[in-house]
């Protein structure tokens, strides 16, 4: 298989620190041919970006998760629009978004930070990458409200959800997850998603799909994915992936 485009990776995580640099300059020879890197605080921001201008297949998002919102300074959006601005491979604002699933998280803090980023895509033209953990219907409301371009990354809503998703112009993104035994609400999710709304994606080192499950991810496994979302779309494989490859391209807006 080839012309994979990875669309949500974490490369600057210490998960990579040992043989980073072996790895990234390894996955071309794999299929890969595109990657894009999702931030989730200023430090990642800034690393991202300098991979992008070291690796030609690669490409950097700015932006901060909600998880990080209690070490981001107040005037962390000034960094997030430098960052963006300052290197053209930065190609969208994330990821950005709600995460309800652990406690003590603080809702309102969430969505400020969630608001105030996707009113700075709006300003640069740029997509969005959205992370949502039990945070469902605030996330669908603040996406309804914006109606921005992007995608809602590593897919764990309902069908229904996902058919929401869908009318607001958005893409969705799905992981290693569809190769898991419990993966029926992610399968039956995949199967309201219209083929040109797809985006493949491995959030590595996270997700890593069966066999390697447990396992540090790479963007190479994201064949196995591929497997089963083709199987799901009852289309050949590299089909899949060309397609997934082309809707990727015209989401981040490279040519």
């Amino acid at each position: 298989m080839n012309n994979i485009f990875d669309t949500h990776a974490h490369y600057a995580d210490r998960a990579f620190d040992e043989d980073r640099d072996k790895l990234l300059a390894e996955l071309p020879s794999k299929g890969v041919k595109y990657v894009m890197l999702a931030s989730s605080s200023l430090e990642d921001t800034a690393e991202n970006s300098l991979l992008s201008q070291k690796y030609g297949y690669i490409y950097a998002a700015s932006g901060v998760h909600p998880e990080s919102v209690d070490i981001t300074p107040a005037d962390y959006i000034e960094t997030v629009r430098a960052a963006a601005l300052a290197n053209p491979k930065v190609r969208a604002i994330g990821e950005i978004g709600l995460d309800y699933h652990y406690d003590g998280y603080d809702r309102e803090k969430q969505i400020k930070l969630f608001r105030e980023q996707l009113s700075l895509a709006a300003e640069l033209d740029l997509p969005v990458i959205v992370h949502s953990r039990d945070a469902c219907e605030d996330t669908v409301n603040i996406l309804r409200e914006f109606s921005p371009k992007g995608v809602v990354h590593c897919f764990s809503g309902s069908a229904e959800t996902a058919k929401e998703i869908i009318k607001l112009g958005m893409y969705i993104g799905f992981t290693g997850v569809l190769t898991f035994k419990n993966a029926k609400k992610a399968i039956r999710a995949l199967e309201e998603v219209p083929i040109d709304r797809l985006l493949l994606e491995t959030d590595c080192p996270y997700m890593a799909p069966v066999p390697f499950r447990g396992q540090r991810c790479d963007s190479s496994m994201i064949a196995y994915t591929a497997e089963k979302a083709a199987e799901v779309k009852g289309i050949p494989v590299q089909e899949l992936i060309d397609i997934t490859c082309r809707n990727a391209l015209e989401f981040y807006n490279i040519h």
